[in-house]
């Protein structure tokens, strides 16, 4: 049994981030949002920091550590097909980073929520609540952004309860995904199809190129925060 190291940690927070801020999104918008006086507001600012976030993982998946990036586990539908059939079959090729179904399912949830978030700045209530980029369009393009985000909520829905069972399945399967989110490493019984050499996982990007992007990241939310 072998443990890589599969999941920096920017990677990391960044899952962990996203878990809170999206389930906070989802209290204030489906709830009565106790205990906040104005759920609107939170969740607004919940969504300005998950675009923050959303930005960073952009571009951490261009210019980030190998499994982080997107050309590591974004594969052809022929590879994703051949997946499912060998995963239905009962023993599914082992991948130390996504593999071809989990790769893409990553891209439709990042592009479900960033649609989410830019979405989301065109907002109002009519009464208490304006986004800042609400001015920006006419009413006909709010009313359509507002269907769509609304929508697009119930989507994610569907993707978040697919991406559960999916963790529930390859549990049964052998593979402890949450753990290896966690610690960063991955426990793997035999040679993954997505390691193609010793040492890949020692070749980590630099936390200073993190830290660089999460400044830049943060500028927008900071001028959308106080806007």
């Amino acid at each position: 049994m072998t443990r890589l190291l599969v999941w920096d940690i920017p990677v990391r927070l960044f899952h962990w981030s996203l878990v809170a801020l999206v389930g906070l999104s989802f209290y204030t918008m489906k709830t009565e949002g106790a205990p906040f006086v104005f759920p609107v507001e939170i969740h607004a600012r919940a969504g300005y920091l998950l675009l923050g976030l959303l930005l960073f993982r952009w571009l951490w998946g261009l210019l980030g550590s190998p499994h982080a990036r997107f050309a590591s586990f974004l594969r052809s539908p022929g590879s994703m097909i051949d997946y499912g059939r060998r995963l239905l079959g009962g023993r599914p090729p082992a991948f130390a980073g996504h593999n071809p179904l989990g790769g893409a399912m990553v891209l439709v949830m990042l592009l479900s929520l960033s649609f989410q978030a830019v979405s989301g700045l065109f907002m109002t209530d009519d009464i208490f609540f304006k986004a800042p980029l609400n001015g920006w369009v006419d009413g006909d393009t709010v009313d359509i952004l507002m269907a769509l985000h609304h929508l697009n909520a119930n989507l994610l829905v569907v993707l978040i309860a697919g991406h559960l069972l999916a963790l529930v399945v390859h549990r049964f399967k052998g593979e402890r995904l949450v753990g290896a989110m966690i610690t960063g490493r991955k426990a793997l019984g035999r040679r993954p199809e997505d390691e193609p050499g010793a040492g890949l996982e020692r070749r980590t990007a630099s936390l200073w190129l993190a830290l660089v992007l999460v400044v830049l990241c943060a500028l927008p939310v900071i001028w959308l925060w106080y806007a």
